[in-house]
């Protein structure tokens, strides 16, 4: 058994288990900047009116970008203000690309405090025999009425002008404005059923049909997301120092995918997902909530620790990656009571976990989880002679662990390695070792071969931890770390300060170090990036901490370090 194989699926299995837990996150884009470290301009998103109570996703950002600007300006050193500028000017010409129109001259003198844009419906027809096509709305507050109707006015003077059939439409007091034909943006692009309105002297709302917008209307008086029980449950747990929320209907979502059956919100265990995200002089704050659909679906918990795991102490403050809590005996089995009510999520887990063991014959919940029921660590490092890195686990003995490590390594001998004691320096350690053969060049035309015994992993005990390691250096260095490791690191200490304690334990990534391993073994992260490469470029570390659970929500909150600011 390739002790690389297994920190590989170790790591993936404890990833899935902690994401599961405490659920997920997604990125947002007074007169002082500085005010914006106590949350935007609102609280809640006002334009949650327009938004039906069953919308798969609404985000909303509850700040005037040119209060971003100026935030970023002043957290800024000096020397990096200009860059933090022209990035920022990048993204509003490249949300704007391609649309004739220019922020600063035809949107910034009216734009308000926030911009809430939802996905209203998987299908506007509700009928995919002909094709499905979502309803889009994009709401905008707007602090001079008048001049965003000259700037609505002066958009549509152009579509006439290319030709465009303009429909004028009142609709229970609001204008709407939309084609009967293709709307052409830059001479090629065109958007079928643009329609815009202005409501009152507070919104102006696009949709990509008419009857998007017409329902926008309608739900003002009924059925909105304020009218939403666990909306409400989300905002009173949720910060208000927030500048952004992001709302997931996880039933209308999976409904969108083709799971009918999703739509049966009470058999399901997760309702929603809300995160808000808040900002200080490090970095940005995202407070998630994971809200279940009964009461029966969410065991009440208390969070475990009080501060960081002492096992930190074997992971040296190189890695750039450690993943630290108590009992992962316990959350295996919260998870698995969780998710058995959801047949979709089960069998995800389910097959994350059998996928991981297909190249070796153990069972991670019974040989690994099962026997770690104190304090844990794992984490991952570099290696200066190869681009693969290595990996460290660190597990407090139970009274069953002598004999579940004793069956890793009778594993390891079914698979064909040789376990035996190894010297390193005053301490003893088991490696799983397999003969090779190597060339080596002797000068002359003909090849000579030579064994060689290749290490491909070592565990030891250390007081009441058992170590294991994906090589001899890497297990040197843990045994090593005392005070350069990582639980005394400036860096950790920097990336979880912002976390609560209690809590159940931390996610740490250093994101530059971990970004290119990450995307060889999850594809779609090539994808995230490019999508989010301004704000990703500047994310120093990832830290990510879960802290229990009530009245049927759990919590979690991710800090994202950036460092422009602080570097």
């Amino acid at each position: 058994m390739k002790l690389r194989l297994f920190f590989s699926a170790l790591i993936a299995g404890v990833l899935v288990l902690l994401l599961l837990g405490a659920g997920g996150f997604y990125w947002l884009i007074s007169n002082s900047p500085l005010n914006l470290l106590k949350g935007g301009a609102t609280s809640n998103p006002t334009a949650a009116i327009f938004v039906p109570k069953q919308a798969p996703v609404m985000v909303s950002l509850l700040v005037n970008p040119e209060r971003l600007e100026a935030f970023s300006q002043v957290v800024a050193p000096v020397t990096q203000r200009l860059r933090s500028r022209a990035e920022l000017n990048q993204i509003k010409e490249s949300l704007l690309a391609g649309t004739d129109l220019e922020y600063y001259r035809d949107i910034h003198p009216w734009l308000g405090d926030e911009i809430t844009w939802a996905l209203t419906t998987p299908d506007i027809d509700r009928n995919r025999e002909n094709g499905v096509q979502p309803g889009y709305l994009l709401a905008v507050t707007t602090n001079d009425a008048e001049r965003s109707r000259q700037f609505l006015e002066l958009f549509w003077q152009k579509q006439t002008v290319a030709g465009a059939n303009l429909v004028f439409e009142q609709y229970k007091g609001v204008k709407l404005i939309y084609s009967n034909q293709p709307v052409l943006v830059s001479g090629t692009k065109s958007l079928t059923n643009l329609t815009t309105a202005v409501v009152g002297d507070r919104f102006v709302l696009f949709g990509n049909h008419p009857k998007v917008l017409r329902d926008a209307i309608n739900n003002v008086q009924v059925g909105n997301l304020n009218n939403s029980r666990q909306y409400q449950q989300a905002l009173e747990k949720l910060t208000d120092q927030k500048i952004g929320l992001t709302f997931v209907n996880l039933p209308a979502v999976k409904a969108g995918l083709g799971n009918n059956d999703s739509t049966i919100e009470n058999s399901k265990p997760f309702g929603s997902l809300a995160i808000a995200l808040g900002i200080n002089r490090q970095g940005l704050i995202a407070d998630t909530s994971l809200i279940s659909a009964n009461q029966e679906n969410l065991t009440a918990t208390s969070p475990a620790l009080s501060q960081p795991v002492t096992a930190l102490q074997y992971l040296p403050s190189s890695s750039f990656l450690g993943i630290a809590g108590n009992d992962l005996n316990q959350f295996w089995n919260q998870i698995s009571a969780t998710l058995k009510t959801d047949n979709t999520l089960s069998q995800l887990l389910n097959q994350s976990i059998v996928s991981l063991q297909k190249s070796w014959e153990i069972s991670l919940p019974q040989d690994i989880f099962s026997w770690v029921q104190g304090e844990y660590a794992l984490g991952m490092l570099p290696r200066s002679d190869r681009s693969e890195p290595d990996w460290i686990f660190v597990a407090e003995k139970s009274h069953v662990a002598d004999e579940a490590i004793a069956h890793l390594d009778t594993v390891a001998k079914q698979q064909g390695f040789n376990v035996g004691l190894l010297p390193l320096d005053n301490q003893s350690i088991i490696g799983w070792t397999k003969l090779i053969t190597v060339p080596v060049s002797n000068g002359k035309t003909q090849k000579v071969m030579k064994l060689e015994a290749q290490v491909e992993g070592v565990h030891t005990n250390v007081g009441k931890y058992e170590i294991f390691a994906s090589s001899v250096e890497a297990i040197d260095q843990a045994l090593k770390a005392s005070d350069n490791s990582l639980l005394n690191s400036e860096k950790f200490k920097q990336a979880i300060a912002p976390l609560p304690q209690p809590n159940d334990g931390y996610v740490y990534l250093q994101w530059q170090n971990i970004e290119p391993i990450l995307e060889r073994q999850l594809p779609i992260l090539k994808v995230v990036d490019l999508i989010g490469k301004p704000f990703l470029s500047h994310v120093r570390s990832l830290s990510l901490s879960s802290y229990g659970s009530e009245n049927n929500v759990q919590h979690s909150k991710i800090f994202f370090q950036l460092s422009n600011i602080n570097d």
